[in-house]
């Protein structure tokens, strides 16, 4: 990818701007103004407040994937005389990602549905910033192949992922010269010391009561079951290149030091700051660079003490899932995280116990193989998606009656 001008401004497509990442996002970008200028903006159906994003920033584009509710947009911003040209569709996200007057992509949709326009940006060799992990679960070896055919800038914008970035340097030849494994640091969520047997119990509104970390309600719960970490293993697998023997996790509370390599002289890097997600999005936002993200500084005098635990695989048996799918078929993380999105709307829904999200999970990556040929393209893995969702759904019905 070649770098954009210096003489002019930077043009950003955020991709879930009405989301915690994507709001993050915008808070960076209205810092420099004189860096950076909105491109296009995305939201899955709150008009409103993709509405005010528009008034603010003054988007060239905006999508919203259903008709109807484009078309409210589209009639409100008119009233306001904003000129804003309103998209919807299915190929309106990837066309704002692949643009050819964009510079950086923002991937912070949540979900398997950000796949399609992660890989247009990637092939059209933009710099990608992913803060989508379910894109590279789900897309894998061809995510990665895409980027690297394309000449993308793939910058990680996870907490976590971000750490182990600025841990190492910025040539990637040398990292397996350096690296023995990583450390990926987890809160632990809110139910950290609470006694497994009542997890069966836990509501919607608990389990979205992070201690730490303001999230959406679907990452909220993947926090809650690890699950969100278990998604992040995959992802540092293809991020780094490493074998799942390379990746750990261990329980940090305080959230401090975000994550650690260590290195083959057992030296030990880790990255710390305060738990706020401006932080990594301004560092993919102006890497190499860094600019001022707006997030408060760590004093380490006032900092409580810091502290480690093992991740308990009675609380947190989501976790271990993760290395159960990347040792399985080709295309297992893709039917993992499938089977998770279900459970967990399911669980938010009133329709599924919290314990069982697990369940549903452990059993669609038993049950259900993926085919050889569903990972070659866009196409066969979304079927392979589609798949595994039925299946989970028919585990969730099964549970529901039993």
């Amino acid at each position: 990818m070649s770098a954009p001008s210096m003489n002019r401004r930077q043009r950003v497509s955020v991709l879930g701007s009405t989301g915690s990442i994507g709001v993050n996002t915008l808070d960076v970008l209205a810092r420099h103004p004189e860096r950076y200028e909105v491109f296009a903006l995305s939201a899955m159906s709150r008009v409103d407040a993709l509405l005010a994003q528009c008034l603010q920033h003054r988007p060239r584009y905006a999508v919203l994937p259903d008709q109807a509710l484009a078309a409210e947009l589209r009639g409100k911003l008119r009233e306001q005389g904003a000129r804003t040209e309103v998209l919807d569709g299915p190929d309106a996200l990837s066309e704002i990602a692949a643009h050819p007057e964009v510079d950086a992509v923002m991937a912070a949709i949540v979900g398997a549905a950000g796949l399609a326009p992660c890989l247009a940006a990637a092939r059209a060799g933009k710099r990608l910033l992913l803060a989508n992990k379910e894109a590279i679960v789900v897309g894998g070896a061809l995510f990665m192949q895409a980027v690297e055919q394309g000449g993308a800038t793939l910058l990680p914008i996870d907490s976590e992922h971000s750490a182990i970035f600025q841990c190492l340097p910025e040539d990637r030849k040398t990292w397996h010269q350096r690296i023995d494994h990583i450390v990926l640091t987890a809160s632990g969520g809110p139910f950290r010391t609470r006694e497994p047997g009542t997890l069966a119990e836990v509501t919607p509104e608990q389990a979205c009561a992070h201690p730490n970390w303001v999230m959406g309600r679907k990452i909220s719960v993947d926090s809650a079951t690890m699950m969100n970490k278990a998604l992040e293993v995959i992802e540092a697998r293809w991020l780094f290149n490493l074998t799942p023997e390379q990746i750990k996790v261990i329980i940090h509370p305080q959230s401090i030091i975000h994550s650690m390599v260590v290195c083959r002289d057992n030296s030990v890097l880790a990255q710390l700051g305060t738990p706020d997600m401006r932080v990594p999005i301004a560092y993919g936002l102006a890497f190499p660079e860094r600019v001022e993200s707006g997030a408060s500084r760590l004093d380490l005098l006032s900092t409580p003490g810091l502290s480690f635990e093992e991740a308990d695989a009675r609380r947190f048996p989501g976790l271990h899932l993760s290395w159960a799918a990347l040792r399985a078929r080709e295309g297992s993380t893709a039917v993992l995280n499938a089977a998770n999105e279900e459970a967990v709307a399911a669980f938010l829904d009133g329709g599924l116990r919290f314990d069982h999200i697990h369940r549903v999970n452990a059993e669609a990556l038993a049950q259900l193989l993926p085919a050889a040929d569903e990972c070659a393209s866009v196409a066969g893995l979304l079927a392979l998606d589609a798949r595994a969702r039925r299946h989970a759904q028919g585990l969730i019905k099964a549970l529901r009656a039993s």
